[in-house]
């Protein structure tokens, strides 16, 4: 099977994430919609049900490196959240704690990263763990 160039991949994504495909629980975009390397990417994932999370709303940033999607891309939230998998001082996520991006594979897409993070908060061992107050930012 022919293996689809970066930037094909990536304006497949961006088309996808102007679109709002699934239920509304995550949405990213450009950053800079002039940024033709679309390397930069601002996400949000709406903190779910019945969790300590509930009604949150996160920000994220992703970056995608010249060989995404063959390398996962690099993901920090701006919105301060306790996650094991996120770094308490700078908000950057451990790629080797969170599964979606340890065993990262060019299946896998923002999109995914995002919805993984979302189901990670509503596991049993993090959708009751204290989080900062709402609304501070990293």
């Amino acid at each position: 099977m022919a293996k689809i160039p970066r930037n094909f991949r990536l304006l497949e994504e961006l088309e996808k994430g102007e679109k709002g495909i699934g239920d509304g629980s995550c949405s990213y975009g450009l950053e800079d919609g002039d940024d033709i390397m679309m390397s930069n990417w601002n996400g949000t994932i709406i903190g779910p049900g019945h969790t300590v999370h509930e009604n949150r709303i996160y920000s994220l940033k992703i970056t995608c490196g010249e060989n995404y999607p063959d390398a996962p891309p690099q993901v920090q939230f701006l919105s301060r959240v306790n996650l094991p998998f996120v770094n308490q001082t700078n908000g950057k996520v451990d790629p080797h704690n969170l599964p979606v991006l340890s065993s990262w594979s060019r299946n896998s897409s923002i999109e995914t990263v995002l919805v993984e993070i979302r189901k990670e908060m509503a596991s049993m061992n993090n959708r009751k763990l204290p989080q900062p107050p709402e609304g501070s930012m990293f």
